[in-house]
């Protein structure tokens, strides 16, 4: 079913590659990353006020934390980040694979899973070498960043988890890839197994980016390059495509107080001439809701 919605935009914003949409309730305010401009934005839900963080280092994915602030994969590790009046965010590096990142290798998409472990994979940044260098990790404060729980990745993204957290999602949204895979999901040891295919995206318009996962336990993920988000049933049954006006949509979440509200975030780099939504950031309403984010529990 192709479905249309109303849209709005965030303002003028316009990011090169932007990412890890998340909504925190308490402060009502919604967060997002922009890769390559090295920036964490903000944005106020009541007052629509915008404001924006540097960092040192690129940051791909966001987590909330419990005792607060932000836990990121970013350039060499998982950092803390703690955001405060300046315009610059205060960063505390965690930890990094005990192999290393490697040049040229940075973390990519991320968040964390039902009982607040953070997860995000590493991809060499020269998508067209098309090396399959990424891993994907774990990382506990007890722990620290795990050995690779997923190797041999192009471009890992679309992470998520089913509701009650038993299936675990992920993606390889590389031209040459273009897969969703899921797993068997041990909720007290954070361990992933049993890996299967669950959607071939070569099927379907666009490359496998971000996702999310609704409170019917379906998958929401975005299409770039096809220009729209689409969303599969547990049993990875296509029930629902919405169009987009931009190219390169890459990665939504739920939130707004009643968990209705599905942002989505977007890519100006490599967009095609005149898509004047590239980099936007938009809001729809699609009728149904949502799950929390979990937070990281260290």
């Amino acid at each position: 079913m192709r479905d249309s919605y109303s849209l709005e935009r965030v303002g003028d914003i316009r990011c090169s590659v932007g990412e890890s949409p998340l909504w925190c309730a308490e402060e009502k305010a919604w967060y997002w990353v922009d890769i390559p401009a090295r920036a964490i934005w903000r944005l106020d839900a009541a007052s629509a006020k915008l404001r924006t963080w540097q960092t040192t280092e690129m940051v791909a994915s966001i987590a909330l934390k419990e005792s607060g602030g932000l836990i990121a994969g970013m350039e060499t590790g998982i950092f803390s980040l703690r955001l405060d009046d300046g315009p610059m965010a205060l960063e505390e590096k965690l930890g990094a694979p005990a192999e290393g990142l490697g040049p040229g290798m940075r973390f990519n998409d991320g968040r964390c899973d039902r009982q607040g472990r953070f997860w995000s994979g590493t991809m060499f940044a020269d998508i067209p070498a098309a090396r399959p260098l990424g891993r994907l990790h774990r990382y506990t404060t007890r722990h620290g960043v795990s050995a690779p729980i997923v190797s041999d990745l192009l471009v890992q993204n679309g992470l998520a988890w089913s509701p009650d957290g038993r299936t675990m999602y992920l993606s390889d949204s590389h031209p040459a890839r273009q897969l969703v895979w899921e797993f068997d999901y041990d909720i007290d040891e954070g361990a992933p197994t049993n890996q299967r295919l669950f959607v071939d995206m070569n099927a379907y318009p666009g490359r496998p980016d971000g996702a999310a996962v609704d409170s019917d336990g379906c998958y929401w993920i975005c299409g770039n390059d096809g220009g729209c988000i689409l969303r599969f049933t547990p049993d990875g049954t296509l029930d629902r495509r919405i169009d987009v006006p931009m190219a390169k949509p890459s990665m939504c979440s739920f939130g707004g107080e009643d968990l209705g509200t599905l942002l989505v975030t977007s890519i100006a780099a490599g967009a095609p001439a005149g898509d004047e939504w590239a980099g936007a950031v938009l809001m729809m309403r699609p009728g149904v809701t949502g799950l929390a984010e979990a937070r990281f529990r260290g």
